[in-house]
């Protein structure tokens, strides 16, 4: 079984990226990832970006593409993550998807799957907790929505803390959708007395983060994508942390 891979989505780092873009993805490298995620594109062209990850030795995992994007600029990202070498593109949730009632989303994003399979291109959606906690026609939204598009078109980039989040149990999910699930958002969580959620670096939370990674390998996720939604210090030196925790762990 091949062992998956550790890339980083930067919307961890957007803040340091904003500041000096080209340091900080030397400092990605040198951290360790293999590739990254990006969530925007900071102003820089596809032969730009593309020269830049060569000189780095970084791969283009996939980029998140929102909804907006997505209906109005579709070809423009097409080219755009053609050029980079993206494996995957993924839309990063159903926040942005206009109150569209969900067969229309999902006829929606499965013909964008079809749009970017004509390139080469694997097209997948990542889930927020309301996926999981929102019903439609007796099921959990998420299951509703992956019951009704097809797995040529539509893979699962699976967040495994916000399914946490969401009352249920990521190890389950990735068994039920085993084959599907090319790609993780892999991130670990801490629940204060009060209840309020914080995202921590790997190791430091509350999520069985063993047992998550040996369900993945199982369900054949090729990429494991280290994502911290906020953090307390610098956040660089978080993904590092992170990094280094997997590494103790054969990744």
């Amino acid at each position: 079984m091949k062992k998956m891979a550790v890339g980083l989505q930067l919307y961890t780092l957007r803040d340091e990226l904003e500041r000096d873009f080209e340091q900080v993805m030397q400092k990605v490298a040198e951290i360790g990832y293999a590739g990254v995620e990006f969530a925007g594109y900071y102003g820089y062209s596809p032969e730009r970006l593309r020269n830049l990850m060569d000189r780095l030795s970084l791969m283009t995992i996939s980029s998140h593409v929102g909804v907006n994007r997505l209906r109005h600029h579709l070809e423009e990202e097409i080219d755009m993550n053609a050029a980079l070498g993206s494996r995957f593109v993924v839309c990063p949730g159903i926040a942005a998807l206009e109150a569209m009632p969900l067969p229309e989303a999902a006829a929606f994003l499965e013909d964008c799957g079809r749009r970017f399979a004509d390139r080469g291109i694997a097209f997948g959606f990542h889930n927020h907790s309301i996926e999981f906690t929102d019903m439609y026609a007796g099921e959990r939204w998420f299951d509703a929505f992956f019951g009704s598009t097809s797995p040529a078109y539509m893979k699962s980039e699976l967040d495994v803390c916000w399914v946490a989040h969401g009352g249920c149990d990521p190890v389950e999910y990735l068994q039920k959708y085993a084959g599907r699930v090319p790609l993780i958002h892999l991130k670990d969580m801490r629940r204060s007395a009060d209840g309020q959620v914080e995202t921590v670096e790997l190791g430091r939370g509350d999520m069985d983060l063993p047992a998550v990674l040996a369900a993945a390998e199982a369900a054949g996720t090729e990429w494991l994508v280290v994502e911290q939604d906020d953090c307390t210090g610098p956040a660089l030196e978080s993904v590092s942390v992170s990094r280094a925790w997997l590494r103790e762990r054969g990744y």
